[in-house]
């Protein structure tokens, strides 16, 4: 299943390694791409994501996840 969040604060090439790296160790997660102009983070994963999970980890890694876009 292929899901977009919307994420703010993102701004450059660090951004984008750290929330493909944090989001990309959850389970279940098969790919992630990172939108830094359209402040997008789309994720793939075998079935329904985590919504909670990925909230979480962009939070600790000092994102805002504001729904999915």
């Amino acid at each position: 299943m292929v899901t977009t969040y919307a994420v703010a604060g993102m701004s450059c090439g660090h951004c984008k390694a750290t929330l493909t790296e944090v989001i990309g160790e959850l389970d279940g997660v098969s790919g992630v791409d990172v939108d830094l102009g359209g402040g997008h983070v789309t994720v793939t994963t075998a079935g329904e994501p985590d919504d909670a999970a990925i909230a979480e980890v962009v939070d600790e890694a000092g994102y805002t996840l504001t729904g999915r876009a």
